[in-house]
C-alpha cells in the first residue's frame, strides 16, 4: 500500500502533517513556515505563495494549542449564566459580539444553583479562558480573588458580584419601577401593590426597595402592598389573596420578574388577570397575545450582552484599567394591561 502525504502508512487513525513537512513540501526552512502561520507581512511573496501551497496540498492544520500557549491567549471566553435551555437574549447578543471579535464563546448553565455555579466558574479559571461572563447566583465570589489576582478577567451580568471587585452590566431597576408605579399612579391607582422575587438576589432587592421608596413619596404605607419572596405557586398564591383581597385591596399590581409574572398570571386566570391593571418588570414570552396585552418595563438585553463583551474585552487588553459599573436604561412598552383604569 502506498502511503500519502502526511499519512502514517499503517492501520489506524493516519498522521497529521506538521509544519517540517510543509517545509519539506515548500523547499523552504521550518522558521519560514511558522512566520506564515502566523501572518508575519515580512515574508517575501514568493516564499508566501510557497508555503501556502504547501498547506493546501497537504492539507495541513495549524496547531491551535501551540498557538495559544505561545501568545498566551486561547480566543475563547466563558459565560455562566442561569439558564441556556431557554430563550436568552443577553446570551444570543453575548454570543453574536464575540464572534464579530473573532472569538468563541464557551457557555455553562448554572441552573440558578450556587454549588453549580462555583464548580463551573472554577472549572473555566481552570482552562484558562481569556475571560469570564457570569449571571451571579451565590452569596459570596470571594473564592475567585485568586484567580482575579492572577490575571483572570471576569464580568458580572444582571447584578454585582459579592466579594469581588469586577466590572459590571445590569438594567436600571430603580428607574424602571419608577415607570411602574408611575404608569399605574397616571391611571388613577392608588392601591399599588408589587409583587417580586427574593431580597438575596441583587436585582430583588433593588426592585422591592425602589417600590417601598415610590410608595413613601406618595404618602403611602408599605405595609400589604410589598410581597418580596420565593417565586413558587404557593408563595405567589398568598401575596396575591393579600393583596388583592384583605380589606383594603390593591387595584393594580407591579411584577417584580418574568417567573413571578408567569406565576402569577397562572393563579390569577385569564378572566381576572384581565380586570387587574398588571405592569410587569421583564419581558414575557407571548406578552402582546394576553387580553388585554401586558405592558412591561423591557430591559435592553442585547445592549447588556453586547457591554458584557466590551466590558471583558477591554479588561483583556488592559487589567489594570479602573473598574467600571454601566447600568443600561430600561423603557416601558405600553399594550394595555397597565392602562386599565381603576
Amino acid at each position: 500500500m502506498s502511503k500519502g502525504r502526511g499519512g502514517s502508512g499503517g492501520e489506524g487513525r493516519p498522521k497529521r502533517p506538521t509544519m517540517v513537512d510543509v517545509a519539506r513540501e515548500a523547499g523552504v526552512a521550518l522558521r519560514t513556515v511558522s512566520r506564515v502561520v502566523n501572518d508575519d507581512p515580512t515574508v517575501g511573496p514568493e516564499y508566501a505563495a510557497r508555503v501556502q501551497a504547501a498547506i493546501t496540498a497537504l492539507n495541513f492544520r495549524p496547531d491551535e494549542r501551540a498557538r495559544q500557549l505561545r501568545l498566551g491567549v486561547s480566543g475563547t471566553i466563558g459565560a455562566a449564566v442561569r439558564r441556556i435551555a431557554e430563550t436568552n437574549p443577553a446570551l444570543a447578543a453575548i454570543e453574536r459580539t464575540a464572534r464579530d471579535a473573532g472569538l468563541t464563546l464557551l457557555a455553562s448553565s448554572t441552573d440558578f444553583d450556587d454549588k453549580r455555579e462555583r464548580e463551573i466558574l472554577v472549572s473555566m479559571c481552570r482552562q484558562r479562558l481569556d475571560g469570564i461572563i457570569v449571571e451571579p447566583i451565590g452569596e459570596s465570589h470571594s473564592y475567585l480573588e485568586p484567580e482575579l489576582a492572577a490575571g483572570m478577567p471576569l464580568v458580572a451580568m444582571d447584578r454585582p458580584m459579592s466579594g469581588v471587585s469586577v466590572d459590571s452590566v445590569m438594567s436600571d431597576n430603580a428607574a424602571g419601577i419608577g415607570m411602574a408605579f408611575r404608569h399605574l399612579h397616571q391611571h388613577d391607582h392608588r392601591r399599588i401593590a408589587y409583587i417580586g422575587h427574593e431580597e438575596r438576589v441583587y436585582s430583588g432587592h433593588e426592585r422591592a426597595a425602589a417600590f417601598r421608596a415610590c410608595l413613601l413619596a406618595h404618602g403611602q404605607s408599605v405595609d400589604g402592598l410589598v410581597f418580596p419572596g420565593e417565586t413558587t405557586p404557593e408563595r405567589v398564591a398568598a401575596a396575591l389573596d393579600a393583596a388583592l383581597h384583605g380589606p383594603d385591596p390593591a387595584t393594580a399590581l407591579v411584577t417584580g420578574n418574568m417567573d413571578t409574572t408567569l406565576t402569577v398570571l397562572r393563579r390569577l386566570g385569564p378572566t381576572a388577570a384581565s380586570r387587574l391593571a398588571i405592569v410587569a418588570f421583564d419581558e414575557v414570552p407571548l406578552a402582546d397575545l394576553l387580553q388585554p396585552a401586558l405592558t412591561v418595563v423591557a430591559q435592553d438585553t442585547a445592549a447588556i450582552g453586547r457591554t458584557a463583551v466590551e466590558l471583558l474585552r477591554a479588561r483583556i487588553a488592559d487589567s489594570g484599567r479602573p473598574v467600571q459599573n454601566v447600568v443600561v436604561p430600561v423603557s416601558l412598552t405600553v399594550r394595555g394591561s397597565g392602562e386599565l383604569s381603576r
